[in-house]
Order: C-alpha cells, then sequence, then structure tokens
C-alpha cells in the first residue's frame, strides 16, 4: 500500500480533517502535511517548528509557518482558534507532556496526536537482545534522538485517563502501516508501531 507523502499517520489525519477546517501542525517538518491538505481539503493551516532550516522547507512550501518552541507552549493562538491541532511524531521529544496536550486542546476543537509505541515487539525483542531499538518509527540511535519520552499505547490512555480526555478515535499501525485491529488491548500494544489518536475533552 502506497501511502501519503510516505507517512501512515498522515493518511489516518487526512481521513480525520473536513474540507475548510482550520489547521494547526505542530513541529510541522518541512510543512509536507499542511501543504498536502492544502491541496486536497482546502483548510486553512499554519505550522509551527523550532529549526530554522524546517521553516525555510515550509515556507518554500507555499505552508504559513512560525518558529517557536513548543515547550514554551502555545500563547500566540487564542482559545479555540483551530478545528484541529496535530502533533505527529513529535509527542515522544516534549518534555511538558500534559502541557502541550492540554494547550492543543485549549486552541484547538480537537488534538490529533500519532507517536511510537515503544511496546511494539520488535522494540522489546531488542531490549531483551541488550540494545535500545532502531526501527521505521523509532529511527535514531540512542545518542542521538530527540526523544526524551519512551511511552506505550496503553500508557498514552491512561495519561488521557487521567487527564480526562476524550478518545474520539484511535487507530494503531504496524511497522508496514497496515491497520492493526485486535479486541485484546495487550495485544494490540505488542503489535502495533505507531499509534494515532483523536481526543477532545470531555464532554
Amino acid at each position: 500500500m502506497t501511502h501519503t507523502l510516505g507517512r501512515p499517520d498522515f493518511d489516518v489525519i487526512t481521513a480525520w480533517i473536513e474540507p475548510g477546517h482550520r489547521v494547526l501542525d505542530l513541529g510541522c517538518g518541512d510543512g509536507a502535511l499542511l501543504k498536502h491538505l492544502l491541496e486536497t481539503r482546502g483548510i486553512q493551516g499554519v505550522g509551527v517548528d523550532f529549526e530554522p532550516a524546517n521553516v525555510l522547507a515550509a515556507l518554500r512550501n507555499g505552508v504559513n509557518v512560525i518558529q517557536g518552541n513548543l515547550e514554551n507552549g502555545l500563547t500566540d493562538f487564542a482559545d479555540q482558534a483551530f478545528d484541529h491541532v496535530v502533533l505527529s511524531r513529535t509527542l515522544q521529544t516534549v518534555r511538558h507532556t500534559e502541557g502541550i496536550l492540554r494547550e492543543m486542546l485549549r486552541v484547538g476543537r480537537e488534538a490529533v496526536v500519532s507517536f511510537p509505541n515503544f511496546a511494539y515487539w520488535k522494540n522489546l525483542r531488542s531490549v531483551l537482545d541488550g540494545r535500545m531499538p532502531v526501527s521505521e518509527d523509532l529511527p535514531y540511535q540512542w545518542y542521538d534522538s530527540p526523544n526524551v519520552r519512551f511511552f506505550t499505547l496503553l500508557d498514552f490512555e491512561a495519561l488521557c485517563g487521567k487527564m480526562g480526555l476524550t478518545v474520539r478515535e484511535r487507530r494503531v499501525l504496524d511497522e508496514q502501516g497496515q491497520p492493526v485491529e485486535s479486541e485484546d488491548e495487550r495485544e494490540l500494544n505488542f503489535l502495533g508501531s505507531l499509534a494515532v489518536f483523536r481526543l477532545s475533552h470531555t464532554a
């Protein structure tokens, strides 16, 4: 299966966004997702990234982008200014996890989060073999990784429960980007390499 821009989580995120919606993409990189959403959904989009090279690349992609540090919150944005606030494969690099999730749902109606699942069986096997995992969804060596958090699908769901957040939808994907289905949460946690969540405040 061919995935949008080579990222299976982008396919899931795109399907959740309606035409004309307002989207804020945090840690937007080169702006590829926003560019795709502009072209296919006609969204109103803004990106945020800390790295100057990413900001320049996003501008070249025709994306509105702001240079900013997510650790400082989203104070530049008004309450409920967006329909969706996206944080794709970036949550594990953020130190203030609860703070950024709260901020996402302050400025947006929904938060969309994707992250690598550390409990994926290949990751666990690597650790049992005495080495930190390197995979499609955890592509860095331990010494050059931007990741500061390692957590699992079940850890994240427990955090959502603690914070009173509603999981509106969830998709779990294997390393090839194919959907993983199971009624057993532990099995899902074991077989899924990447998780994508759609969150809102509990009504």
